[in-house]
């Protein structure tokens, strides 16, 4: 079967005679002004044989058919006017999940960019950042970005480019803890700051939220830590409390008892600064440097776990951290929902002594907003000064 093509649209020999039955095309007969006619007919009215379209034979997509499906789902997306109300835990929730999700989602270059607008010190040896919350400074299996990964871009950024730039971690943060992180220009300026920090020599101040109030009210928590094997349903490892002393058996004072092998030392001067609705605001400085030190020392030592931290609120298993219910209205969230809830743990100041003559390096940072944010809720007040 011959056929030519007319306006865009494959026609055959066989059309309706009404539409060509004049004019000789090859073997095909044409009526120019029939055939002008029927393409211009309401696209609806025209038949598959009509159309030269085999009956079964799948057809494309036409502009109605586009118009048509374009109509329907406007019709179908809810209007923003219109949209049901979402209630404030729903939005609370929403923004407490995307927090642990903006960041590990973007390119690792993408990554590196918003690091370097974070910068809060810089020199020709030093730069100060501002970790955010939700990314380690080391890769992990599963994690999408990390500090460490990211600094041959940021270099680069930072320096416009010039080749043969690098930078250092000079020490670890946890994976949710926000705050000042130093990185160095050289491994052994970033070896120089490791020890400093090590040998206790830098003053590291954080500021967390805590769930209840400290008593005292300000104090030295000097317990050694030990890692402990936790048995049941849910097998895990812990970093739990090792006392030197224990009450006596008429409770009327303490004895020393021998201490663990294993245990390290663990110091922590703790201040509350401000507390409300049953939370406080605490500055921790810690002496030592122990594996989730301050974690525990709040949790296990004051029983005043750190808002948000979900592992050592509950000792003999893991779940997502048990509020009290006035805290909970004032978090604008249900219990079921606090698995969201980030570790509200800011490292808010390092004090760097000086070296060679120089003067104290002491670099400060901003607490985050959803820090800030539940500070408000929890009718909080910060200190001017930090």
């Amino acid at each position: 079967m011959s056929t030519v093509k007319l306006l865009g649209v494959w026609t055959s020999r066989n059309l309706s005679s009404r539409c060509f039955n004049r004019g000789v095309v090859g073997n095909t007969r044409i009526n120019y002004y029939g055939a002008l006619r029927c393409l211009l007919r309401p696209f609806g009215t025209v038949s598959e044989k009509e159309a030269g379209v085999s009956p079964g034979r799948k057809r494309g997509l036409r502009a109605a058919d586009i118009a048509e499906k374009l109509r329907r789902e406007k019709e179908e997306k809810p209007d923003a006017k219109n949209k049901v109300p979402v209630s404030p835990v729903q939005r609370n929730v929403a923004e407490l999940r995307q927090l642990t999700q903006q960041l590990q989602s973007v390119h690792p270059n993408v990554f590196a960019k918003a690091l370097s607008k974070s910068i809060l010190y810089q020199d020709q040896n030093l730069i100060a950042i501002n970790k955010p919350y939700g990314v380690p400074v080391y890769s992990t299996g599963g994690i999408g970005n990390s500090i460490a990964e990211s600094l041959p871009v940021l270099a680069k950024i930072i320096d416009c480019t010039k080749g043969g730039s690098k930078l250092h971690v000079c020490y670890n943060l946890e994976k949710d803890t926000t705050g000042v992180l130093f990185l160095a220009r050289t491994e052994e300026t970033a070896e120089r700051i490791h020890n400093l920090i090590r040998s206790h020599q830098a003053e590291k101040r954080y500021m967390v939220i805590t769930v209840g109030v400290p008593v005292p009210s300000e104090g030295v928590i000097d317990i050694p830590i030990i890692e402990k094997e936790v048995m049941g349903d849910q097998h895990h490892f812990k970093m739990g409390l090792s006392p030197l002393y224990r009450p006596t058996e008429e409770g009327d004072g303490l004895v020393r008892v021998r201490a663990n092998r294993q245990a390290q030392s663990a110091v922590t001067h703790y201040k509350v600064l401000d507390s409300s609705s049953g939370c406080s605001l605490v500055e921790l400085q810690p002496v030592t440097g122990v594996k989730h030190q301050l974690r525990v020392h709040m949790a296990l030592a004051l029983a005043c776990p750190i808002l948000g931290d979900h592992k050592y609120t509950h000792w003999n298993k893991l779940a997502p951290q048990k509020l009290p219910e006035g805290v909970l209205r004032r978090l604008g969230l249900e219990q079921s929902k606090t698995r969201h809830l980030p570790l509200h743990l800011h490292v808010r100041q390092i004090t760097l002594p000086g070296v060679r003559g120089h003067d104290d390096l002491t670099v400060s940072c901003l607490l985050p907003k959803f820090f800030t944010a539940a500070l408000k809720k929890l009718q909080i007040e910060l200190p001017e000064k930090p």
